[in-house]
């Protein structure tokens, strides 16, 4: 939950103030023209997230709201902005004027902090490293598994053609490349053969989108692809849509997906909404909150963890994380920086 250090006594006494002499921006109360107290006008708050978190957040957003009125006697409003994770931070930094983040990878996060929009300690207001759920790359594949793939080493027959976002802007891209790279090391492999093994993975995939969800509607929409590297989440999502059509298959080891979460300092207290914005995401990890990112299949962390859905278990999943390539600054610059692993691979022209 939020730490203790947050806690932001000057700034209460300030909205405490404005509430007293009638203010109406931001989080203030309002003095009807009679002087009675007038309905207090919504907070409004928005949340700038990744291409996947569309329908997680909508639900959230209802429930907070809900909460927060009755807790707090102000009702709030959340928008949502959705795109691919590293256009989203983009946008923020050149001036998307968002409260609070929730973005599909660290770095996109940590590039928002190093603009100056938010403080340094970022990471470590909310447990888990300011990470409420995670996930895990998973396989999506036509009905009936045509071309029977059970592994990441089936990936790169020469009869399979893939379909997964463009790493170098979708969060859900990058942790695709890296889900394939650690996957070919835990089998015994070095590193020049994940090189070679996520170089003909990416000779098999014909289209990169930017972000996860153009993505999905590749794959699902255009049926274009044999199998398409997602999010556990994405995939429930695009199975459910497609009305049988696909099918989701668990690799037996993958990467652990960690998105993390952060108020935006400079904005929030511009606005006077920090309050509503740092209880907007505690939410995430109350007992509710929880039980609504279960709903939509991200796994929120905890023994205590709850299921999808009455009677469901989440799938076992042999996972890695990020730090077996030594975390996500040697990651960026290893991978996905320019000239890294991925530009002198990946040649549009040899995609088939």
């Amino acid at each position: 939950m939020l730490r203790a250090h947050v806690q932001q006594s000057a700034l209460l006494v300030v909205l405490s103030a404005a509430v007293l002499v009638g203010c109406t921006n931001g989080e203030a109360g309002k003095t009807a023209a009679g002087g009675g107290q007038a309905a207090a006008p919504a907070i409004a708050l928005l949340n700038v997230s990744y291409d996947p978190t569309r329908e997680l957040y909508r639900d959230i957003n209802a429930a907070f709201a809900r909460h927060y009125e009755q807790e707090h006697g102000r009702p709030v409003e959340v928008k949502q902005s959705h795109a691919a994770s590293g256009s989203q931070a983009r946008a923020v930094i050149d001036g998307l004027d968002a409260d609070v983040v929730t973005l599909a990878v660290w770095p996109d996060v940590e590039a928002v902090a190093k603009s100056g929009l938010l403080r340094p300690d970022w990471q470590a207001r909310y447990d888990n490293q300011s990470v409420p759920y995670h996930s895990v790359v998973v396989l999506v594949v036509r009905k009936g598994n045509p071309k029977k793939i059970q592994d990441w080493a089936d990936l790169v027959r020469d009869d399979v053609s893939i379909i997964t976002p463009n790493p170098k802007t979708s969060g859900n891209g990058k942790y695709s490349f890296l889900a394939a790279w650690g996957a070919a090391l835990a089998t015994g492999g070095s590193e020049e053969d994940a090189r070679k093994f996520v170089t003909e993975l990416y000779h098999r995939t014909p289209v990169l989108d930017t972000g996860a969800r153009a993505a999905t509607a590749t794959f699902s929409q255009k049926g274009i692809g044999d199998v398409h590297l997602t999010f556990e989440n994405e995939a429930h999502l695009e199975v459910d849509e497609a009305k049988g059509e696909l099918e989701i298959i668990y690799p037996p080891r993958s990467i652990r997906v960690d998105p993390p979460v952060a108020v935006v300092d400079q904005n929030v207290d511009r606005r006077a909404t920090r309050h509503a914005a740092e209880a907007y995401l505690g939410f995430l990890y109350t007992p509710e909150g929880r039980a609504i990112i279960a709903k939509h299949h991200y796994r929120p962390w905890g023994n205590d963890s709850p299921s999808p859905a009455a009677g469901e278990e989440w799938p076992k999943v042999e996972t890695f994380d990020i730090e077996f390539v030594g975390g996500w600054n040697t990651a960026m610059k290893k991978f996905f920086g320019e000239g890294g692993v991925f530009d002198a691979i990946y040649n549009p022209g040899t995609a088939g």
